[in-house]
């Protein structure tokens, strides 16, 4: 059983505690259905469409490039679950590299300092989010993107400043790259397919973010911040608290992603990450995530960042014009959200 918060009601939203005579009811009322769905719809179509799109090495490939999404997907759907957003997330992914590479080239130190260092400057920054959101009350479109402006020129301006260039000098041969690039850009072997670890990283996530949602105090309390923050603060639910935690948690995903992409390719241009915000929201929104908070849930994160990776894959195995796959995107993104009212409003018929 979950933990629950005194005096907190879940909602009908809440999909914890949605309840419904049959089991086709209770599938009904998931907020994964949407993007479930969608998923099984778009590997249809590419699995008869794209004749190599079933082999071993290319779901390897799918799972990678979803895996790169789902890995910032799980907390940034957690956070809007909570009610609020992050723009700074994709170039936050930039600095926590950047961060890690200057450092330990700079310092001339062990790589993982440089590591060490970016996740407390980068959980940092995920804190002043979570801070300045509390203390001035602004909504998170302007604060986020405060942030994201800063964090673009600090990228720019600080890699200039340092390194001369708009890249950072190589670290392949410093003392703990190899234990480092094992644990944040190896390939495992499984089968026969080649799994980059990142894909590991991100079912650990999901995990990691339903046990949140669904067996701790925690998961109540972002449940009931989403769902009604005035109503949440009446009952003694850690508002300011609760939403700081939830940045963190998006600094952190963006941690990991920043630590594959510079043990992946040695070095790092410092205007990568811009627009990846996007992605990520848009991963979330087709898993289920509702922009008003109070409705979503991890795993559908999951099933929309798997989405996103056989679309951007499937498209290429198919040869289809590259061109259009942003049209396909927008499409499903409308439905997925179309899907995701429909099955919201069944859930409060249902309560």
């Amino acid at each position: 059983m979950s933990a629950t918060t005194p005096g907190v009601s879940p909602g009908a939203s809440d999909e914890r505690f949605l309840r419904s005579s049959s089991p086709l009811q209770r599938l009904l009322t998931r907020p994964e259905l949407g993007s479930l769905v969608g998923a099984i719809a778009v590997f249809c179509c590419f699995a008869l469409a794209a004749d190599g799109f079933l082999r071993a090495s290319s779901l390897g490939t799918v799972l990678y490039a979803s895996s790169t999404i789902g890995i910032m997907a799980v907390p940034v759907a957690l956070l809007m679950i909570g009610g609020e957003f992050d723009l700074s997330a994709g170039v936050l992914v930039t600095s926590s590299a950047l961060v890690s590479s200057m450092f330990s080239y700079q310092m001339t130190a062990n790589v993982w300092v440089g590591v060490g260092v970016s996740l407390l400057v980068t959980l940092a920054v995920g804190a002043f989010n979570g801070i300045v959101l509390a203390r001035t009350k602004l909504p998170s479109f302007i604060v986020t993107l405060g942030t994201f402006l800063m964090l673009t020129g600090l990228n720019l301006g600080l890699t200039k400043l340092i390194s001369g260039t708009v890249s950072t000098k190589t670290i392949a041969d410093m003392e703990g790259f190899t234990t480092a690039r094992a644990l944040f850009a190896s390939t495992l072997t499984v089968g026969g397919t080649h799994i980059k670890v990142t894909v590991l990283w991100w079912l650990a996530l999901v995990v990691l973010g339903s046990w949140i949602l669904l067996r701790t105090r925690a998961g109540n309390w972002i449940f009931a911040v989403g769902g009604n923050e005035n109503a949440a603060r009446a009952v003694g639910v850690p508002v300011a608290r609760t939403k700081t935690a939830l940045y963190m948690g998006v600094a952190f995903g963006a941690w990991v992603c920043g630590q594959h992409l510079l043990f992946s390719y040695d070095v790092v241009q410092s205007g990568e990450g811009v627009g990846n915000e996007l992605i990520y929201i848009i991963a979330a929104v087709i898993g289920g995530c509702l922009i008003t908070g109070g409705h979503g849930s991890a795993v559908g994160s999951a099933v929309g960042a798997l989405l996103f990776g056989m679309t951007s894959k499937g498209i290429v195995f198919a040869e289809w014009n590259p061109d259009w796959f942003k049209f396909f995107l927008g499409a499903m993104l409308l439905l997925a959200t179309l899907l995701n009212t429909w099955v919201r409003r069944r859930a409060e018929a249902s309560k």
